[in-house]
């Protein structure tokens, strides 16, 4: 037995870390055509949208911890809107990064998919995007948000060890291409909302009260980051 573990285990870390080969260009274009698919119409996209808010909710708790702040749980419902609760002081840079995360965070992953796949890292990324999703699934505190999570992280274990190298190329691809488009859309909707005079309780209208900045330039770097992300990493992702 301990000679099956010492074989497997370096097996196990060499799965991890080695390097696939890029997908052909058709399923790189594919994938980002379905994406799109599941982004742009309105009724998918109050589906797939959920996707968004567990990483929107998982970027304010993940930046909550690591700026010291003690993360009491997170919520996601139906209606794909998300709550995350911290505790610590009300004010300072902590809770001003924690607020700022939500927005940037769906992108922001996108893009670092897209440096982890133009490096040819398609086990580890799908790998490392589990490991988040267990990790943000300790923190949920209701039956809609686990149940999300589950089904979302059961779909990357799945793909990760019973699905051939073309098959999680192509779920990678599609995963990462939807985070950059549809880290895009919120930013807008949000934009939206406020021309109508909804959302005043909305993360820009938060970092407004924490940094007497106004909100419209907060929503500017939501936007500023959304579609950074979308061009650097759409880039990448094309370059096969």
């Amino acid at each position: 037995m301990d000679s099956t573990a010492s074989t497997a285990l370096p097996d196990l870390w060499d799965r991890l870390t080695g390097l696939q080969p890029d997908p052909d260009l058709w399923v790189v274009l594919g994938t980002m055509v379905a994406a799109l698919a599941i982004v742009v119409p309105h009724t998918l996209w109050r589906v797939s949208r959920n996707a968004i808010t567990i990483a929107h909710e998982g970027g304010h708790g993940l930046v909550a911890l690591c700026t010291g702040r003690q993360l009491t749980g997170i919520r996601l419902h139906s209606d794909t809107s998300g709550l995350t609760v911290s505790r610590g002081k009300p004010h300072g840079i902590g809770m001003i990064l924690t607020a700022a995360a939500g927005y940037t965070a769906p992108p922001l992953l996108g893009l670092g998919g897209a440096a982890l796949l133009a490096a040819g890292r398609i086990t580890l990324l799908l790998w490392a995007a589990t490991a988040l999703l267990v990790a943000l699934l300790v923190m949920i505190r209701n039956a809609y948000g686990a149940l999300t999570v589950l089904l979302t992280g059961g779909t990357f274990v799945v793909v990760s060890w019973l699905a051939g190298p073309q098959v999680q190329a192509a779920f990678a691809y599609a995963v990462v291409w939807f985070l950059l488009l549809g880290g895009v859309r919120p930013a807008f909707e949000l934009q939206a909302k406020r021309s109508r005079g909804g959302a005043g309780d909305s993360d820009a209208d938060q970092l407004s009260r924490l940094t007497h900045v106004p909100a419209g330039l907060w929503l500017f770097l939501f936007h500023a980051v959304s579609l950074c992300s979308l061009i650097g990493g759409g880039r990448w992702m094309l370059e096969v």
